[in-house]
């Protein structure tokens, strides 16, 4: 019986975890209204992955798109399943390097690779926190890279046009 409540306990701290500052997203019994997946490998080389993106990016003459979520946390799967739609793709394949960097769960002191987000001056607050990086400029959105909690409830529109709006201020 104590086994059950310890594992309710730790689903629910799951489900409330996307945010660090105590909002809580309601769980629906229906399909979510946006596209979800998990990108979030545990396993990947994630400053090598960072890194081959940023020398890609300089090549090209992209922006990198830095999702840094986890698999547990709803908003960043949504966040990954909106950049698997073609809509997204299509955008990713002109402006962007993306690269997705599992960041466990911060905000329980339960990180991992947060040493990226702190070489670029970033704080993840919570999942996702979205890093929009140029090669030249460095980071371009450190005031609203934690924004990106609330993945799972933005439109696609909004969060097509502040995509595309961060290319089209640094080109």
């Amino acid at each position: 019986m104590k086994r059950g409540y310890i594992a309710l306990a730790l689903a629910s701290l799951a489900l409330a975890g996307c945010a660090a500052n105590g909002e809580s997203h309601s769980v629906a019994s229906t399909a979510p209204a946006h596209p979800e997946a998990r990108a979030y490998d545990a396993s990947a080389e994630a400053k090598g992955d960072v890194d081959a993106a940023l020398q890609r990016a300089a090549a090209s003459g992209k922006l990198v798109l830095l999702a840094m979520g986890a698999n547990w946390c709803h908003d960043s799967r949504a966040f990954a399943g909106w950049m698997e739609t073609p809509r997204f793709r299509n955008l990713i394949a002109d402006k962007y390097e993306l690269v997705y960097v599992n960041v466990g769960m911060p905000q329980s002191k339960d990180g991992h690779n947060l040493d990226i987000a702190e070489r670029l001056g970033v704080e993840v607050k919570g999942t996702p926190t979205i890093v929009i990086i140029s090669p030249e400029n460095g980071v371009l959105n450190a005031e609203t890279a934690a924004g990106w909690r609330n993945a799972a409830s933005r439109s696609e529109d909004e969060i097509f046009n502040e995509l595309a709006s961060y290319h089209a201020a640094a080109g």
